[in-house]
């Protein structure tokens, strides 16, 4: 049975990750309260790459919201396409960064599958980075995270948090379909 911690956390992120994809700025407020209660379920489990990668969404919340409200030259951000060059870039980093934080994780705390956990963190990073420019590619990034993060959540017993990360990966298509239908109108 989830516990009421968990309960809340999902339904909080639940709300937050469709408002992104309906490319509603109230996701970063209803994300804010998720963050928080994530972090609190994940350290109870032992998921520290995780907690870390909350402490790391309430900040990019927080930017990503004016950033998303006030974009350049004060007026709001519109949705765009990353650089390739730069995507690759960002990607070898991500990989490096987490076989790095996974063997730190290994080695020094008694985390569980430190370096899937890590993964999750750094992919989720990347996404988050990119869904704060209102970059098209974050929802490849979330797709990614959530392929992730589903059986890893699954295997500590999070039987909720791996379900919605499950309707997450869908929203993440939704999002995907929706994003490069408003890019395509901007470019009309």
């Amino acid at each position: 049975m989830p516990s009421s911690l968990e309960i809340f956390a999902n339904l909080f992120y639940l709300v937050s990750v469709v408002l992104a994809a309906r490319n509603s700025v109230h996701t970063w407020a209803v994300g804010l309260v998720g963050c928080v209660l994530f972090g609190w379920l994940f350290f109870g489990v032992q998921l520290y790459a995780d907690v870390t990668l909350q402490i790391f969404f309430i900040a990019t919340s927080l930017l990503g919201w004016w950033s998303w409200v006030r974009g350049r030259q004060g007026e709001a951000l519109p949705i765009s396409r990353a650089s390739m060059a730069g995507l690759g870039l960002a990607l070898l980093l991500a990989v490096v960064v987490a076989g790095a934080y996974g063997a730190l994780l290994h080695y020094f705390t008694d985390a569980y599958a430190p370096f899937i956990d890590s993964l999750v963190l750094t992919f989720s990073v990347l996404a988050q980075l990119l869904l704060m420019r209102r970059k098209l590619e974050t929802w490849y990034g979330w797709l990614l995270v959530n392929t992730l993060a589903v059986p890893l959540f699954a295997s500590r017993e999070l039987y909720l948090t791996a379900f919605i990360y499950l309707l997450f990966w869908c929203n993440a298509w939704y999002g995907l379909y929706r994003w490069r239908r408003e890019l395509n109108a901007q470019a009309a």
